[in-house]
């Protein structure tokens, strides 16, 4: 009889582990078919779950960020996520695009000691999704940058979140990443971000700029589309570099068609500004959004770190910032930038060696 009340317990946890993994596979295709997959974006990689010590150790709360990553710049992306995952103790999820012939160089980088432990999934972006919305010079082709259009669809990257947080590759975060996340956006808004004229690194960075930090710098106002749709040409600009989403928001308002309808009209009517700020991605979001945007703490985008106006921080100031920013012409991993030295601290070696020689090399061609 005891060998009979063995065998009935075994055979029931059979049965119970047999509907446990049958549940965890129809879940796990339910999420698969009803994951929007259209082309330019496609999984490639997930990384399901961090080791058991480290959910010990973090929280629960997943933050899900969204960081395009580009072979000659891989090196900053490195660097970012070292960052943001060094400085928190939440569940964050890297959600890295990047082009196919990429993804070799990123996956072996990302089993470096500092990164193993982090969860991330890739996406190769196709840049066959932007036909027919960006006009590319075929003078200049070798300049088109098809992943900066990536931050354009982040509901169709991270379908499943409500919220997002997107970083451009040239950033470093010295705080948690949570203290982002939880920015309050207002009713109806879908985004924050940081606006050029009142944040902290304009008040450093802008005397003198004229108009490269209002809509006029950015849009060109002899077009009738655009003085039709009654914004004001003096209105402060906002730095796409580093926002929040909100994706039930997003998807509510179709803003990635919203974007695209502005970047087809471009192609036909060339209605960004050519004199200024040169910037083909930011136009189109400034128009979506404005006046119905949110706006994040100033001490989480502090930038210009790559122009000559992030050599008037000071060391005290840039020791406090959140998140440094160096958008601008000089990289941190290339030419000389302010504070390059403080991206150094996050950066990890590549493994294949080939970043680094991309350093080297522009080190040997500010030394000519």
């Amino acid at each position: 009889s005891v060998n009979i009340s063995i065998l009935i317990v075994a055979v029931v946890i059979f049965l119970l582990v047999i509907h446990h993994n049958f549940l965890s596979l129809s879940d796990f295709l339910r999420r698969e078919l009803s994951d929007p997959s259209p082309l330019g974006l496609q999984p490639i990689d997930f990384i399901p779950a961090a080791p058991q010590r480290l959910t010990d150790e973090r929280n629960d709360k997943e933050i899900s960020v969204v960081i395009a990553a580009s072979d000659e710049r891989l090196g900053g992306a490195i660097a970012a996520m070292n960052s943001i995952y060094q400085h928190t103790r939440s569940n964050v999820v890297f959600h890295i695009v990047t082009l196919n012939d990429t993804v070799d160089h990123l996956r072996m980088w990302l089993r470096s000691p500092p990164l193993k432990n982090m969860r991330y999934r890739i996406l190769d972006f196709d840049p066959r999704v932007l036909e027919g919305k960006v006009q590319v010079d075929p003078q200049k082709a070798d300049t088109f940058k098809p992943l900066t259009f990536a931050r354009f669809y982040l509901p169709n990257l991270v379908p499943h979140a409500e919220k997002v947080i997107y970083v451009d590759d040239d950033v470093i975060v010295q705080d948690d990443i949570v203290e982002l996340y939880n920015t309050p956006l207002k009713p109806g808004h879908a985004a924050a971000f940081s606006d050029d004229c009142d944040s902290t690194s304009s008040k450093v960075a802008v005397r003198g700029a004229g108009n490269q930090y209002n809509y006029i710098g950015f849009l060109d106002y002899k077009k009738e589309t655009i003085r039709k749709l009654a914004m004001k040409a003096n209105t402060c600009s906002f730095n796409p570099g580093v926002f929040v989403a909100n994706l039930t928001e997003w998807k509510l308002q179709n803003i990635t068609k919203q974007l695209e309808k502005w970047m087809a009209l471009n192609v036909v009517e060339e209605l960004y500004s050519k004199t200024l700020a040169g910037s083909i991605t930011t136009p189109p979001l400034l128009i979506v959004f404005y006046k119905l945007h949110s706006s994040i703490d100033p001490m989480w985008n502090v930038r210009h770190l790559g122009s000559s106006a992030g050599k008037r921080y000071s060391p005290q100031f840039v020791k406090a910032a959140k998140l440094l920013h160096w958008n601008g012409h000089f990289k941190p991993w290339g030419r000389t930038a302010s504070y390059a030295e403080v991206w150094e601290k996050w950066y990890v070696p590549d493994p294949a060696g080939k970043f680094n020689l991309i350093r080297r090399h522009s080190e040997a061609y500010e030394a000519k």
